[in-house]
């Protein structure tokens, strides 16, 4: 039809736009706000195995953590302040590459291990950057995919620059770590660990993983970051983030 025909000379990145706009249209109320794409909406939509309520951003796509994530890097640190850095975002989420991309000053690199949206390939485990290269690394649910996450973290803290500073997320669900390399059966993962391609599930100990690998740690809420207020306008979870310092030598 007509519409097919004109819409293969409209250039991609104008779909994108015109598609956002219609979405932001179709969803428009004045209940819920999401930071990651500055979208006022009537609600969340749901998300996940469980269904969580209040969940996924209509126009983006955005999580509730990629919602918290973003309010944290541009409220709680200097990621936007305009001066040179360079940034290592692991597994990148679509929603918030591309506004990693945008942000002045910023050198930006993607590294996934098998993700091909990613600008190089990267295992975590064995990074193929010298010492001290990054300011900032940004790694969002992927520690509870890793066998040796200790190894990842030391290899994270090798990368990042004295004086650089990491966010880290993973979901944190029961009250200590509990993990068994001996289990590889999917559906006993996923019993045991949440899902089929988790290998454990993390405790408030993750803490101790973090400092072990030579990070100053501290755990962020998403009180910290915002009133209680705009908690709900911005459909926060209870969930938490780990700003981990890599201090200078005195």
């Amino acid at each position: 039809n007509m519409a097919k025909i004109i819409s293969q000379f409209i250039p991609a990145a104008l779909k994108g736009r015109l598609n956002r706009a219609w979405l932001k249209l179709r969803h428009f109320g004045l209940k819920r706000f999401c930071p990651v794409c500055n979208s006022w909406v009537a609600s969340f939509g749901p998300y996940g195995l469980a269904q969580r309520a209040d969940a996924i951003c209509p126009v983006c796509g955005a999580l509730e953590r990629h919602r918290l994530v973003w309010l944290f890097f541009y409220l709680g640190t200097k990621l936007m302040d305009g001066s040179a850095k360079k940034m290592l975002h692991i597994a990148p989420e679509r929603e918030l590459e591309a506004k990693f991309r945008k942000v002045r000053g910023l050198d930006y690199l993607s590294g996934d291990l098998n993700d091909e949206r990613a600008m190089v390939r990267m295992d975590i485990c064995d990074i193929q950057y010298p010492d001290g290269l990054f300011d900032v690394i940004y790694c969002s649910h992927v520690f509870e995919h890793v066998a040796d996450d200790r190894k990842a973290m030391r290899e994270l803290w090798r990368v990042l620059k004295p004086g650089g500073w990491a966010v880290f997320v993973v979901p944190v669900k029961v009250e200590k770590t509990i993990e068994d390399p001996s289990v590889t059966d999917p559906g006993e993962r996923e019993r045991l660990f949440g899902q089929s391609d988790h290998v454990r599930r993390y405790g408030p100990d993750f803490v101790d993983r973090l400092a072990e690998a030579g990070f100053d740690v501290t755990t962020i809420c998403p009180a910290d970051i915002v009133s209680a207020k705009n908690i709900v306008r911005f459909g926060l979870a209870d969930e938490q983030l780990f700003y981990c310092e890599k201090k200078q030598k005195s």
